[in-house]
């Protein structure tokens, strides 16, 4: 099997696309960017995803996949044995889809407005109200996604990629302790995620110190 490349940056949602790469155990080379820095590196980076976001992943015939939804349903597909996704003869498999699009389609996107409000709309008042407003929704999706959680895996006995999800985005906004509160299903399935050697590894060097 030829090489993967996964272009991510430190602390961004390309520690999931990794974590994946290692537990699917398939050849991959890790290009390291701070993706909003101007330089070399950002350019190739619009060249490859005129988004310029990271995760970006270069298959090893040369196809670039932008999201990491497609790359993690991709690698399950290269090597189902690693688990990231339930058989589709599974009962676990149609809470999975929907956990799934719930995390990248609802709660993703609230990054994309809450960390720079100025971009969306008026500066000032109106951009903090944006803030404020998107943080509140945000919460109210993982306490919706909280009441779904099983134990001691996001869907109970089966371990899957929403794990390698909720490992790295209990460490975003709000943070940690609010998800100890608030989340404690979520908090929980995290944990035991972070507990696999492999996956403690890519957390390790992503969140070191933790970041809230």
């Amino acid at each position: 099997m030829s090489t993967y490349e996964l272009i991510g940056s430190r602390g961004c949602g390309s520690a999931i696309v990794e974590m994946a790469l290692t537990l699917a155990n398939v050849p991959y080379t890790l290009t390291d960017l701070p993706y909003l820095k101007p330089g070399p590196g950002r350019e190739r980076l619009l060249r490859l995803n005129v988004t310029g976001q990271v995760p970006t992943l270069v298959l090893p015939d040369g196809e670039v996949m932008t999201e990491s939804a497609a790359m993690i349903l991709h690698l399950n597909d290269v090597a189902p044995a690693a688990g990231l996704a339930p058989p589709p003869d599974s009962p676990e498999r149609t809470r999975f889809w929907h956990l799934l699009m719930r995390l990248v389609g609802a709660v993703y996107p609230t990054f994309t407005y809450a960390d720079d409000p100025p971009k969306w709309t008026t500066a000032g008042e109106p951009a903090e109200l944006l803030r404020t407003r998107v943080h509140d929704r945000r919460a109210e999706l993982w306490q919706e996604i909280d009441r779904h959680a099983g134990a001691p895996h996001v869907l109970g006995r089966r371990f899957s990629a929403l794990d390698l999800y909720v490992a790295v985005m209990v460490r975003w906004r709000p943070g940690m302790s609010w998800f100890q509160q608030y989340c404690p299903a979520l908090y929980a399935a995290a944990g035991e995620a972070a507990r696999q050697p492999d996956v403690g590894a890519v957390l390790a060097r992503h969140f070191d110190p933790p970041m809230e």
